[in-house]
């Protein structure tokens, strides 16, 4: 017997809130990952690395991306779901890329946050699990600084899901294009 998983059986008109929610952090971590790479690729000297790694995690990178961002046209805000998307501009304004390290300071911060609890479940060494912890709380801190930061600057919008989510159709469509 093939099991098989079943299809929408009621087709929602928009996204979930909270699946809204993690569509984003896929969409941003993603965009950041694919800027970096690619201001990254002259610096990487070994052909082969550059050929069979670098440029097939930008490819990969690109067709996540390319995949995902339809589906902002479904998250429950009404402005995406308009086709005319223009008002985002994909340009960098700027040579300050403050915003773009930064947020991959929250990136970082959160792929620890994950990580130290992980490790700590599954740690039976008491005075491992102690370190873990300890690092955790650290990592739970410089979440929260990196993000209080972002956010008085205005360069992560946490609580106005029509610019965050504006954010990662701008973010996300820069380095395709480029």
């Amino acid at each position: 017997m093939k099991f098989s998983y079943p299809t929408e059986i009621i087709p929602s008109l928009h996204l979930a809130c909270h699946k809204t929610l993690e569509l984003h952090e896929i969409v941003a971590m993603t965009a950041n990952y694919l800027t970096e790479f690619k201001m990254q690729l002259a610096n990487i000297q070994d052909s082969t690395c550059e050929v069979y790694i670098w440029r097939l995690s930008v490819a990969l990178c690109k067709i996540r991306l390319l995949d995902l961002l339809p589906f902002y046209e479904k998250a429950p805000i009404p402005m995406m779901h308009s086709d005319n998307h223009e008002m985002y501009s994909s340009k960098l304004i700027g040579v300050d890329l403050t915003a773009f390290y930064v947020g991959k300071l929250l990136i970082f911060a959160k792929n620890a946050l994950c990580n130290y609890a992980g490790a700590i479940t599954e740690t039976a060494t008491s005075s491992l699990r102690e370190r873990f912890q300890s690092q955790l709380q650290k990592a739970i801190k410089l979440h929260a600084n990196v993000f209080n930061f972002m956010l008085e600057r205005s360069y992560y919008p946490a609580y106005h899901l029509d610019q965050l989510l504006a954010n990662d159709l701008k973010n996300a469509n820069a380095p395709l294009k480029r």
